[in-house]
């Protein structure tokens, strides 16, 4: 099936099935390891984040930009693999409170188990095709914490029509990468 969505998210989330199509609209928020490490850090000394994730869209991606005037355009946002901010996403999405994770490769037993509670969401995009997501990014709203590095920075773009984006791991704990596996009769 193939929807569309509008971020914040809600509990629409809570429809979607592995194999969906998903393409968004509205804000996507992009972190790598460097800021994953400090939302958490922040989040630890109870200190407020720059942007409100609550609802929201978690990209994992380093986008390649290029400034322009007093504004910045995105050249290519392809996913980067989630299973490195693995370790810290159980801490952090419950905090966090967003209702879909972007990136690829999938992501471990624990945070599947955490986002399944939250009624999260994981939606791969297909890796390789990173100019094509730069198409659905209309602006770049916001960057934070540029002294982590361009690709580590935290961007707020707002998007339209982004994706296709396919339900990986949906909130009933469906899992794409699970089901491929056992088709070819691997084990974990």
């Amino acid at each position: 099936m193939e929807v569309r969505l509008s971020s914040p998210l809600g509990k629409e989330t809570s429809m979607l099935r592995v194999g969906d199509l998903v393409f968004l609209t509205g804000e996507v928020v992009t972190a790598r390891d460097l800021a994953h490490s400090r939302m958490l850090e922040f989040l630890s000394r109870g200190r407020k984040l720059p942007v409100e994730l609550k609802g929201g869209v978690l990209y994992h991606c380093g986008p390649l930009v290029r400034r322009e005037g007093r504004g910045w355009r995105v050249l290519s946002a392809g996913p980067t693999t989630s299973l490195r901010m693995d370790p810290l996403l159980p801490s952090l999405l419950p905090r966090l409170g967003v209702r879909a994770v972007v990136g690829k490769g999938g992501v471990g037993e624990r945070t599947k188990k955490v986002m399944r509670r939250m009624g999260c969401v994981y939606l791969a995009f297909p890796g390789g095709c990173g100019a094509l997501a730069a198409r659905a990014v209309e602006e770049v709203k916001e960057v934070h914490w540029l002294d982590l590095g361009p690709p580590e920075a935290m961007w707020v773009l707002g998007v339209r029509g982004f994706g296709p984006l396919v339900v990986a791991v949906d909130s009933r704990g469906g899992d794409l990468y699970e089901r491929a596996r056992r088709a070819e009769g691997i084990r974990g």
